[in-house]
């Protein structure tokens, strides 16, 4: 085996050119055999093998740097860069992270899981080699989804100026996660139909020099494009054309699918464990459709690049004209919504919670301030394990803390169902409805349901839980062990992370000495924080539980959960200390 003899760039640039295409069929058979296993991006990795081979070649890594955009191409960077273990060996599957990781290797400089960031990192980092006065190539790869991104157009912009060395590799495969949307993308078909000479050049036109390889796939092809643009004085553009899943034709066959995958049996490309049943995007996505069929209501679903997380390819199908894809620009999907919704349209922008982030200002200037209807569906909003760029925690505090908008938390399927009717209805300003996680719930909604107040699922004594969204389960558990302790403890829905009033909860410290708050989200600046500040100047005490304000390394769900004390064993046992 070809990889037995590489633990760095410079084995592999001892290896005859004659052994490479070998060495890029066994590095695709473990991504293979371990992303069957663990789950893990398929696509995009397959797809680079052969550009991440010939770079390791022709560069000094890590002299010459590389900053790989997402960074959820770098499998095969990894295993060129000490860390085949990780992809050989089982017992060691999960020794490393799925992104670029600093802390595993000199090789990596950043830890990224979101996109359309290179570029401006790699111009950050020449600059700084600049000013320094030290050798070495500064390489960004990004792939033509992520140039959607408005970052990514800020920072060609910039990068077009440098003086010295700056090599920008735009790994073209013509996909995005899902098939790519925007004006940019006629520009890089034309571009390749014509062997990159087309005069309509969106590179040059941003003030780039530009060279295009059409065999991204080739080891020696890219072997010789990389030597071509290394130790270059000025900025470059190396578009490369390369297939996203080649090696697996599955992969290859349906690209939205295999760029991310869940644990798959390799012979049959079949989920180890498919889901079934309700879900309540299912649920969204119907009440949608049934709106528009018997009303035409102005409903559009917008989402940004990831529209098979939402299975929003069916609605798309069924109402295509009322369907937008931005392509990976969170920040534009906010802003389009704003002026949809100023204009009486009732738009509803789908987004995991940890993506979300990077539309910051847009929620808040854009929404915010001007009190515009538009409807948000979060997913994602949990304590779970993997890498801190997909955190679910910070939701709450960043949506909650907005003047004018109202974040949802809905407990099960006929509140879920009952808050997106109101949701899409009101005019007094944007609303955020937070999925719940962790399988659909169902409970009959009380007569006298409102969408802002909070609901007393029963009425106890001496401690008051207060669970939002996804908690209830738990609290539910933990009302049942405090019962054993003849402890009847009132348990509380609040129905939402910022809308209830304090007319609504400051009764609860009559008849109770304690009040609990759940919530899966970050305890700085959520919900409990605000329940304690509003029985701050009472005799009653607060007790708050969530996640610790701080990005998580690669705990499991589970080592999480201990640790933030939300499991119901540790919550009861914290609740009777103090009474």
């Amino acid at each position: 085996m070809l990889l037995e003899q590489i633990d760095s760039p410079k084995d592999l640039k001892q290896l005859p050119a004659a052994q490479l295409p070998a060495l890029a069929q066994e590095i695709r058979q473990v991504l293979l055999n371990k992303v069957s296993v663990t789950g893990g991006h398929v696509g995009p990795n397959l797809g680079v093998v052969e550009l991440t081979i010939a770079f390791h070649r022709v560069f000094d890594s890590p002299t010459d740097k590389v900053v790989w955009d997402v960074s959820h191409q770098s499998y095969p960077h990894k295993i060129l860069t000490g860390r085949k273990q990780a992809w050989l060996d089982p017992a060691h599957y999960e020794d490393v992270s799925g992104f670029t990781a600093p802390e595993e290797s000199p090789h990596d400089f950043f830890t990224i899981g979101h996109t359309s960031t290179s570029i401006g990192l790699a111009t950050g980092m020449a600059l700084a080699r600049d000013h320094r006065h030290e050798p070495g190539n500064i390489v960004a790869v990004i792939g033509d989804g992520s140039l959607s991104g408005g970052l990514a157009f800020e920072a060609l912009n910039n990068a077009a100026v440098l003086a010295h060395n700056l090599i920008i590799v735009v790994n073209d495969n013509g996909m995005s996660i899902a098939e790519n949307h925007g004006g940019l993308y006629a520009n890089l078909k034309l571009l390749r139909d014509t062997n990159g000479q087309a005069e309509l050049n969106f590179f040059k036109a941003m003030g780039l020099d530009y060279r295009y390889e059409p065999n991204g796939n080739d080891v020696a092809a890219m072997t010789a494009a990389f030597t071509a643009v290394k130790d270059t004085d000025h900025p470059v553009v190396l578009h490369v054309h390369t297939e996203k899943g080649l090696g697996y034709a599955p992969a290859v066959a349906d690209k939205e699918q295999w760029h991310w995958h869940v644990p798959f049996d390799l012979a049959t490309a079949q989920p180890l464990r498919p889901r079934t049943g309700v879900s309540y995007l299912g649920l969204i996505r119907a009440q949608l459709a049934a709106r528009i069929a018997a009303h035409n209501a102005p409903i559009y679903a917008i989402n940004a690049a990831i529209p098979g997380s939402f299975g929003l390819k069916d609605f798309a199908a069924q109402y295509p004209e009322r369907y937008i894809d931005v392509g990976i620009a969170e920040q534009e999907s906010i802003t389009l919504a704003a002026g949809m919704a100023q204009q009486g349209l009732r738009p509803v922008v789908f987004h995991s919670g940890t993506f979300l982030q990077r539309a910051y200002d847009q929620l808040s200037h854009d929404l915010g301030i001007n009190r515009l209807p538009a409807v948000l569906i979060l997913t994602g909003g949990a304590v779970s394990g993997g890498d801190p760029t997909h955190q679910g925690t910070f939701d709450i505090p960043m949506l909650a803390n907005i003047p004018n908008l109202t974040y949802l938390t809905p407990t099960t399927q006929e509140e879920l169902t009952a808050q997106l009717d109101w949701a899409l209805t009101q005019t007094a300003g944007p609303v955020a409805i937070r999925v719940p996680a962790h399988g659909v719930q169902s409970a009959p909604l009380d007569p006298a349901f409102a969408p802002l107040t909070p609901h007393v699922l029963h009425q106890g004594q001496t401690v008051a839980l207060l669970a939002l969204g996804s908690m209830l389960p738990t609290a539910q558990t933990v009302a049942t062990q405090l019962l054993a302790h003849g402890i009847d403890a009132t348990l509380v829905d609040p129905r939402s992370a910022n809308a209830w009033q304090a007319a609504d909860l400051l009764p609860l410290g009559t008849a109770h000495r304690l009040i609990v708050t759940l919530e899966e989200g970050s305890l700085d600046g959520g919900f409990g924080q605000k329940v304690a500040a509003l029985f701050g100047p009472t005799a009653t005490r607060v007790l708050p539980f969530g996640a610790k304000r701080q990005f998580n390394a690669r705990e499991t769900t589970q080592a999480l959960l201990q640790r933030d004390q939300l499991t119901p064993d540790l919550i009861t046992t914290a609740i009777l200390a103090q009474l």
